[in-house]
C-alpha cells in the first residue's frame, strides 16, 4: 500500500521532466564523444546522466533538498570509480583521461537535471561541449608556437621497431637494456607501426644526456634480437 501512497501525478511529470533533460543534455555530450570515437560514446553519456539524475530526484523526493545533495556526494564517488574503469593502459600505453573526464561531466549534468535546476545543467553541458570542441584549436595553436627553450625541461625519448609477434619478449629485453645501462624509465607506450609491426617508445628519466654515450647505446639496441631500428629523440612536449 505504500507503493500506492507514493503515486503523486504532478511528482511524476517534475521527474519526467528531469529525466529527459538528463537523456538530451547527456545526448549532446554524448554525441561528441561518439563522434571522435571514444571509447564511453553517445549510450554511456546519456546512461550516467540518466543513473545521476535518477539517484538525485529520487532523493529530492523521498527526503528532500538535504537528502538530495547527499547523494549528490555518492553519485560523484560512483561516477569517479566508473571514469577510473574508462582510462584504459594496454602495454604501457594510457587512453581514455579525457573520455573519463567527460563522464563526470555528464554525471554532474544528470544530478542537476534530477535536482530541477535544469537551467543549471544546460549551461554545464555548453561549457562540456566547449571544453571537447572549442579548445581543440587553442590547443593546437599552443603547441605550434616557439618555445622558450630555457625554461622547458627536455624530454629524452628511446624507440625500438619490432614485429607485432616478438613486442613482449622486445619490450622486456630493452627495458633490461637501458636499466643496466644506467637508464630508468618513467614511461613506457606501444604504438601500431605499418601491419606487421610495432614502435615501442621508452620515456627516459634524464632531462639531460650525452648525445655520444646515447648512440653508443642505440647502436647497441639495434643489434639486439627482434629489434628492426632503434633511435632515440629529445621533445620538449609531454
Amino acid at each position: 500500500m505504500e507503493a500506492l501512497n507514493n503515486i503523486n501525478l504532478a511528482s511524476l511529470i517534475d521527474t519526467s521532466i528531469s529525466l529527459s533533460a538528463a537523456f538530451v543534455l547527456g545526448g549532446l555530450i554524448g554525441l561528441e564523444r561518439q563522434f571522435r570515437q571514444r571509447t564511453a560514446g553517445l549510450r554511456t553519456n546519456i546512461l550516467v546522466a540518466l543513473g545521476a539524475a535518477i539517484f538525485v530526484d529520487a532523493a529530492n523526493r523521498l527526503t528532500g533538498h538535504e537528502g538530495a545533495v547527499h547523494v549528490m556526494a555518492y553519485v560523484v564517488s560512483g561516477i569517479g570509480f566508473l571514469g577510473a574503469g574508462v582510462i584504459m593502459r594496454e602495454e604501457g600505453n594510457v587512453r581514455g583521461i579525457n573520455t573519463a573526464a567527460t563522464l563526470w561531466g555528464s554525471g554532474a549534468v544528470g544530478a542537476c537535471a534530477g535536482a530541477d535546476l535544469l537551467l543549471e545543467a544546460c549551461l554545464g553541458t555548453i561549457f562540456v561541449l566547449a571544453a571537447n570542441t572549442l579548445l581543440r584549436p587553442v590547443v593546437t595553436l599552443i603547441n605550434k608556437q616557439p618555445l622558450d627553450m630555457e625554461s622547458v625541461e627536455v624530454t629524452n625519448s628511446i624507440y625500438i621497431i619490432t614485429p607485432k609477434h616478438a613486442q613482449k619478449i622486445a619490450l622486456k629485453q630493452f627495458i633490461e637494456k637501458l636499466e643496466s645501462a644506467g637508464y630508468q624509465t618513467q614511461d613506457v607506450e606501444v604504438h601500431q607501426f605499418g601491419a606487421d609491426d610495432v614502435e615501442i617508445q621508452a620515456v627516459l628519466t634524464d632531462s639531460a644526456v650525452e648525445g655520444a654515450q646515447m648512440d653508443a647505446l642505440i647502436e647497441e639496441i639495434s643489434n639486439m634480437d627482434y629489434v628492426t631500428q632503434a633511435y632515440w629523440s629529445p621533445s620538449t612536449t609531454d
